[in-house]
């Protein structure tokens, strides 16, 4: 346990930004889950419609660095390029 006045609050500090942390992270799991199984269902609007909300929870957490930039578009690009093979298939 912290013995420091600075350490004690040094400790809140990290654990609300832990917290904050593994919400968002969390967050940003469900949305790519969501546009995965829209994908697996084959629903083209769908998957469009879902992959604008996962990429904008994605860039938000990487804006707050809770995710490292390359992380953050390494997903949205991998999660559009399944989108875009559900339209390619289906033409």
């Amino acid at each position: 346990m912290a013995n420091h006045k600075s350490a004690e609050k040094r400790y809140r500090q990290s654990e609300r930004r832990r917290q904050r942390n593994v919400a968002t992270k969390s967050h940003v799991r469900t949305r790519v889950k969501t546009v995965l199984a829209s994908v697996t269902s084959k629903d083209e609007d769908k998957s469009r419609e879902e992959l604008l909300k996962a990429v904008k929870v994605i860039d938000k957490a990487a804006g707050k660095g809770v995710l490292h930039k390359n992380t953050a578009s390494r997903k949205i690009s991998r999660l559009t390029r399944k989108v875009n093979a559900l339209s390619g298939s289906a033409g």
